[in-house]
């Protein structure tokens, strides 16, 4: 099962390098992260034509986490549990092939410090617990998303410069170290344990041009999905396209 995660930056205005990239690509499971559309808008039909059965959890304008398969999407959660007054589309899991699967868009939290990187911080305390919770089942689990956390210095391309930034800040790692010490794989380094693995580059100075990346979109494993992980890769051509998202797809293969 090749399993990808892709920040899509706007599903309608990203739509024909979306299809594109799934013909290209084929995965046969896709987690979309910053929607930035509601269900009803969701261009559900051009994809299901491509073979993809279509999950989403979306909000008007802003955030949006969406799974689509080409298998059966069993036992769907939506909503990050933790706190009943947050609204925010941040979160969608579910039961697939054999794996069970998480979209996951994790608050960016800048500036930091203020109001926005404490609901970061807090969305970080509420899914640790939940993650441990799943990993009581002893599944195959993928946990797929942009974190919106550069986990070390190699995964940004100026850390002196990036250190303040919400993305960087030690407190940012730390919850992000407390994620991994529950027992999950960082798929990536599985593959390439050293140096910069990119998968942003901001529109603004030339950052794709420059390689002035940052490593945000991550693949966390489970004991039983690393076992079965035989590749994982960034596959920088989407972000070199016209009109392209700034995240590029990170993927791996699972052999169920």
């Amino acid at each position: 099962m090749k399993i990808a995660s892709f920040n899509i930056n706007g599903v309608k205005a990203r739509l024909p390098r979306l299809l594109e990239w799934l013909k290209e690509a084929a995965p046969d499971v896709a987690c979309l992260q910053e929607l930035k559309s509601i269900d009803e808008n969701f261009p559900r039909m051009e994809i299901e034509e491509l073979g993809y059965n279509v999950v989403t959890h979306g909000q008007k304008s802003f955030n949006g986490v969406a799974l689509l398969s080409k298998l059966p999407v069993e036992d769907v959660r939506r909503g990050l549990p933790g706190d009943e007054t947050d609204e925010q589309a941040r979160y969608i899991e579910a039961f697939i092939g054999g794996a069970r699967i998480a979209s996951i868009y994790l608050p960016n939290g800048n500036p930091a410090p203020g109001e926005k990187f404490d609901y970061k911080l807090s969305w970080m305390d509420r899914l640790v617990p939940h993650v441990r919770s799943l990993l009581v089942y002893e599944e195959v689990l993928v946990l797929a998303g942009d974190y919106n956390v550069c986990p070390q210095d190699v995964d940004v391309y100026d850390p002196k410069g990036w250190r303040e930034d919400a993305l960087c800040r030690p407190e940012s790692r730390a919850r992000f170290r407390q994620l991994m010490n529950l027992g999950l794989t960082d798929a990536l380094r599985l593959f390439a344990p050293s140096g910069p693995q990119y998968t942003f580059w901001d529109y603004q100075r030339g950052a794709w041009q420059k390689d002035h990346g940052l490593r945000i979109d991550h693949l966390l494993l489970s004991p039983q999905a690393a076992d079965r992980t035989s590749g994982c890769a960034v596959d920088r051509v989407p972000r070199g396209k016209e009109k392209a998202s700034d995240h590029t797809p990170v993927w791996c293969e699972i052999a169920l």
